[in-house]
């Protein structure tokens, strides 16, 4: 193996280590998010009103395709999936 290759697989290590961990704290945000909408699907029912909103989730819809573009769409979709199960 030569200096190059070795350097290139030290760094392609080192980033993937880091993804790795990026996606530990996505699964841990994600974990979070579905807790705080479960809170706030019982809130609404208790209340009254009923467990998904709508207007809310095409804002949501909207912010994700907004920073991402079609495929942000798609992850919004996963995400409210998560977090209130399939309507």
């Amino acid at each position: 193996m030569t200096t190059t290759q070795a350097t290139a697989t030290d760094l392609i290590g080192t980033a993937r280590e880091r993804i790795d961990a990026l996606d530990g704290e996505i699964i841990a945000l994600v974990q979070e998010r579905m807790g705080v909408s479960a809170e706030i699907q019982r809130t609404r029912i208790e209340s009254g009103g009923r467990r998904v909103h709508l207007t809310r989730e095409m804002e949501v819809l909207t912010h994700y395709s907004d920073a991402l573009g079609k495929p942000g769409t798609a992850l919004a979709m996963t995400l409210l999936e998560l977090c209130r199960g399939r309507v």
